[in-house]
């Protein structure tokens, strides 16, 4: 007699009075992970590992709180470590295209750059006063007069020997020249020249050549005479300048005394501002040569004496944490931005713009997997990052444009950070086979589990769960029976008795669910009901579908019988996922047999509606037969096999003990119950192996029993190892408590065959016979007949033959 599972079996109660508390608000908030001891035992020692490539991927399905734990992991261990440096750009004197990166104490980048700001104003209102000064034009005018006094003593000297000779000294258009003249003072023409004996212009020419010749020394002089001017008044403007900027610089030299680079970017900055003394000075407008000519006025640039903070930890507390929720490559690794002049992109040092890893530099970051990869190459850019130890801001579509354009190349900054990264197992498990770089640089896994032990401790950690979620979100307390339901909820989402599911957000919409409809119903406090009827409300707004097929099936469309007994059909049952809502749905199975060779055809695979593990399920099944029946003497039948109705692909092999008892009847000519399902893998030698979507397949048919009208009768048989996975909903479980439905489980298929037809299948003898009245003496006697029938049908060909061909029979 198949035993009939009793509804403690088929549910697991957690029992209100096993509960230590009124309501949830009795319990402390939980601040601790549950479940994950592996995965946390992981994160903290990845956490606490400096070494190179010891960073982290977070694996996990959805809903399992790993962005929730390494948040509050990373709070709790940034907060005692160190504030980062701060960073900043600069301008390079010495080349222009590649700014300098200089590190600080933390916060003090905004100081700097508020001490440079205030220098360059003040320089701007005290350089103009000092070349306004009665001091600094005196000694102007001294330089400029003795520089005068010598140019006249030099052209005056000339000019009175040229006199006394007949010459004088003019400008021309090409400059100073001497030129003969009359005794009234006046240039000589050329006709007046012209009319003179040879020997008086010889004379003149022999005379003026000579003066030309020292006048021309004399300009020469005159201009070194101007250089050194220029020199002295450069000279004066220098130390005029120096004067005022001098103390200023000594000043913040001293500041910042000990750190070589901005003493060394300190007097760069003053060298520049001696160079360009003049963007200082009081700039005097020019007057257009016409009034409608006016141009605009051409401002001075300081931008390069800016300092462009990049990163500023003043307000940091602790090491940074930065959750970059969009990945691309210039919100990870910053950007160059650029400004339209005329029509012409423009940018400078002070456009570099940080990006998240500059900000978690010195602290930890944290990506989404699939995000990074989504982003074009943000993951190869990271990768190249964490290898060579440094954060380069590049124009990343350079390599792209037709034409190459001049940009900048900031000096690279040390990166020290850990990687933490966020997926699920596909990633990782891709990742790891495909990429090497990757296994060295993210050697931590740190495994999220979707479920985990159920027992007294993690029931109350449950608890103290949906009170943290109560608290946070402001939803009404929970009582004992409410949280009893939510634990018996989380096994059923485990699929297990004796565990619980660990995808923490499915568990925080049913409690905010049902403390929605808690508050509809006027109540105070959340109890079982409340939670029944959230977990009924969620079936409700997604099970259109399953109702549908439903209806189909009362109306006959699709054939599924319930009641009363068929030879070779039986119901097999199947889950059907649609994404957010999985339901049980029975299926017809018919086979076919008759006389031949060919064995089990899988219809759905001839017509290639068949997965692998279905095709392997036939096998498995063709295997067992023949190893039962074909022991002594081979056997050989035809037979046919397929899932009626059915216009999907068929895989998986948890229809195999349906597909061997379908095979069986039509061979016996014994007919199988139509109000027994059945569900259940079988292996070569008959034990049956257990199956997944157990609970959804038992309550796709109890639904349609239910519909019809239940008998008594009607039942599901499953593998005995899934009785440790049911969590039927209780609709089910009140009808097997009150005999109203069935639920059978059998470790052999020979169990199984004994309750659809009746019959027991039969143990062999040692002559490999069967016993009468069993089920297995019947085929065996059906495929003795189809092998004579298939030795009378060989015999009568060749009768055939030799009747065709006497020569050949003699």
């Amino acid at each position: 007699m198949a035993r009939k599972l009793t509804e403690e079996e088929i549910y697991s109660r957690c029992k209100p009075e096993s509960l230590s508390f009124t309501t949830t608000g009795d319990l402390p908030e939980l601040i601790e992970t549950i479940g994950q001891d592996r995965a946390l035992s992981a994160i903290d020692f990845g956490l606490n590992l400096d070494n190179k490539g010891f960073n982290i991927y977070i694996l996990g399905e959805n809903g399992t709180g790993k962005t929730t734990t390494i948040k509050a992991l990373l709070s709790a261990k940034a907060a005692a470590e160190p504030v980062p440096a701060d960073w900043c750009y600069v301008y390079n004197f010495d080349d222009p295209d590649i700014p300098r990166a200089i590190s600080m104490e933390p916060g003090s980048a905004v100081v700097f750059h508020k001490d440079m700001e205030e220098l360059i104003k003040v320089l701007r209102l005290e350089i103009p006063k000092i070349f306004e000064a009665k001091e600094y034009e005196k000694q102007k005018s001294s330089i400029l007069e003795a520089f005068q006094l010598k140019q006249k003593g030099l052209f005056s000297g000339l000019e009175e020997d040229a006199q006394a000779k007949g010459f004088s000294i003019r400008k021309s258009a090409s400059g100073l020249m001497i030129v003969p003249v009359k005794k009234g003072g006046e240039p000589l023409t050329e006709e007046e020249y012209e009319a003179l004996d040879e020997t008086t212009k010889a004379k003149i020419d022999e005379i003026g050549k000579g003066l030309q010749e020292r006048l021309n020394d004399v300009v020469r002089e005159v201009r070194e005479l101007e250089k050194g001017v220029k020199k002295e008044l450069a000279a004066l403007e220098r130390d005029a300048a120096l004067s005022a900027v001098g103390h200023f610089m000594d000043d913040l030299r001293a500041k910042y005394t000990g750190h070589d680079k901005i003493t060394s970017y300190l007097s760069s900055v003053t060298e520049d501002v001696l160079e360009h003394i003049d963007d200082f000075k009081v700039q005097e407008e020019q007057a257009p040569p016409m009034p409608f000519m006016r141009t605009q006025k051409a401002e001075p640039v300081f931008t390069r004496y800016v300092v462009n903070v990049m990163v500023n930890n003043k307000e940091t507390s602790g090491a940074p944490c930065i959750f970059e929720s969009n990945p691309t490559y210039l919100n990870l690794f910053g950007r160059l931005e650029y400004r339209f002049q005329y029509g012409v992109a423009m940018t400078d040092f002070s456009m570099i713009k940080a990006g998240s890893l500059h900000k978690a530099n010195g602290g930890y970051i944290v990506v989404n997997a699939l995000d990074l990869l989504r982003n074009m190459m943000s993951y190869d850019t990271l990768k190249r990052a964490l290898r060579n130890g440094e954060i380069r801001i590049e124009d990343v579509w350079e390599q792209y444009r037709m034409v190459s354009t001049t940009t900048l190349r900031p000096e690279a900054i040390p990166l020290n950070v850990k990687v933490i990264l966020i997926g699920n197992p596909h990633i990782y498990y891709l990742l790891y086979s495909m990429d090497e770089e990757y296994r060295e640089l993210f050697k931590v896994k740190a495994d999220f589990d979707s479920r985990m032990e159920r027992n007294d401790e993690t029931i109350n950690k449950y608890a103290a769960f949906v009170a943290s979620t109560c608290r946070k979100k402001g939803l009404m307390p929970f009582d004992r029976t409410g949280v009893a339901k939510v634990v018996e909820y989380g096994s059923r989402l485990a699929e297990h008795q004796a565990k619980l599911s660990s995808k923490f957000s499915e568990i925080s919409d049913v409690v905010k669910e049902a403390n929605y409809w808690a508050k509809k119903a006027g109540d105070s406090i959340v109890n079982s009901a409340h939670v029944e009827k959230a977990l009924a409300e969620k079936v409700f707004r997604t099970n259109r579908i399953e109702e549908r097929l439903q209806e189909m099936v009362v109306e006959g469309t699709i054939i599924i019988d319930t009641e009363g007994e068929r030879v070779g059909q039986v119901n097999g049952l199947a889950v059907l996922s649609l994404g957010d809502y999985q339901f049980g749905k029975p299926s017809r199975i018919t086979a076919s047999t008759y006389v031949g060779k060919a064995g089990v055809v899988n219809i759905e695979r001839e017509t290639k509606m068949s997965g692998r593990i279905h095709d392997k399920a036939v096998l498995i099944i063709t295997h067992y037969i023949n190893s039962t029946f074909a022991r002594k003497k081979p056997v050989s039948f035809t037979g046919s096999i397929t899932f009626e109705q059915l216009y999907d692909m068929v895989e998986g092999d948890s229809a195999s003990c349906a597909e061997l008892y379908v095979l069986l009847s039509s061979l016996s000519g014994v007919p199988l119950r139509q109000d027994l399902a059945v569900t259940g893998s079988m292996d070569q030698n008959g034990e049956v192996q257990p199956i997944g979507g157990v609970n959804e397949k038992i309550e796709g048919f109890f639904d349609l029993c239910v519909i019809r009208g239940l008998t008594g009768r009607q039942g599901v048989i499953i593998p005995e190892k899934n009785i440790h996975n049911l969590m039927i909903k209780k609709e089910v479980a009140d009808a097997v408590r009150d005999g109203k439905f069935s639920i059978y489980p059998i470790t052999r298929v020979e169990e199984g065959l004994a309750l659809f037809t009746g019959m027991p299948a039969g143990e062999p003898a040692q002559d490999g016979t069967y016993p009468e009245g069993s089920l297995y003496r019947r085929i065996a006697a059906r495929l003795e007949e189809i092998s004579a029938a298939m030795k009378e049908k060989k015999d009568d060909q060749k009768e055939k033959e030799k009747e065709n061909n006497p020569v050949q029979g003699q």
